[in-house]
């Protein structure tokens, strides 16, 4: 039982040979993908792929890289197409101020209509931030005092102190395959102590793959070593571990497990 919680299946390094990227995925034990949006026109398209498939469910939203180029991305119609039942969680969306794609105030405003629309739907925020953890942090706060929604720190390469925060809000923590880079030291002392009950893993594929696969595309098969690596750090028992972050995505992402027993 593993759950890749964030990847990008109709990107391309994936998309032109889906089917044996699924079946790699499956083969290792991977029973749930998350396939994320990051662009309006891309929604169709990765809805698609989770209607075609039983263990792949869907996001909608808007990565604060394209920003600009979505104001008409609005809460309301975040939230007409996340009443699909594959789609399961609103994003990426978020703060990148490593690449300033867009002016900072847009994507300020692109972050706040999703988190309304997760307010809105209850449906998990998937929360991307790059050197903007002060703002980031700030507007999560300001509106959780509107009224609470679930989210996750998706590719979790922030501070401590971040991390921290994040944890207090009510988020989880989900691990890429950066961990098992050899420079990722502060991340590994962070994901070594995330609560079990708040942990993820994830690939990003096809970005990020991790060691032993470093200059391959990342795919959600590579779930597994990240994985097996965080269970080492931690001292964890792979299998258990697996099964852990498994039901942690589950609960997260609640609206998989509906029509199902138990």
């Amino acid at each position: 039982m593993l759950a890749d919680s964030h990847c990008h299946l109709n990107y391309k390094g994936l998309v032109e040979d889906q089917q044996a990227v699924l079946a790699r995925a499956r083969a290792r034990g991977v029973t749930a993908m998350l396939n994320i949006a990051t662009r309006e026109r891309e929604w169709d398209e990765v809805l698609a792929t989770a209607e075609a498939e039983p263990d792949v469910w869907a996001t909608v939203g808007i990565h604060p890289h394209e920003a600009d180029q979505h104001p008409h991305v609005d809460t309301a119609k975040l939230v007409e197409r996340a009443a699909h039942p594959r789609v399961v969680g609103i994003g990426e969306s978020g703060l990148d101020y490593h690449y300033d794609h867009s002016d900072r105030a847009r994507q300020q405003d692109s972050f706040r209509a999703h988190i309304a629309a997760c307010r809105e739907t209850q449906l998990p925020l998937i929360v991307h931030t790059r050197d903007a953890e002060e703002d980031t942090l700030a507007i999560l706060g300001e509106e959780m005092g509107k009224g609470a929604y679930p989210g996750v720190i998706h590719c979790f390469t922030a501070s401590r102190a971040f991390a921290d925060r994040a944890l207090e809000l009510g988020f989880f923590i989900s691990i890429s395959g950066i961990v098992t880079f050899k420079n990722a030291r502060d991340i590994q002392d962070t994901a070594r102590d995330v609560p079990a009950d708040r942990l993820l893993v994830e690939t990003d594929a096809p970005f990020l793959a991790p060691v032993p696969h470093r200059g391959k595309p990342g795919e959600p098969a590579f779930v597994a070593d990240t994985l097996a690596f965080l269970a080492t750090l931690r001292g964890d028992d792979p299998t258990a571990l697996a099964a852990r972050t498994a039901e942690n995505f589950h609960c997260l992402f609640a609206k998989t497990m509906a029509g199902k027993k138990g």
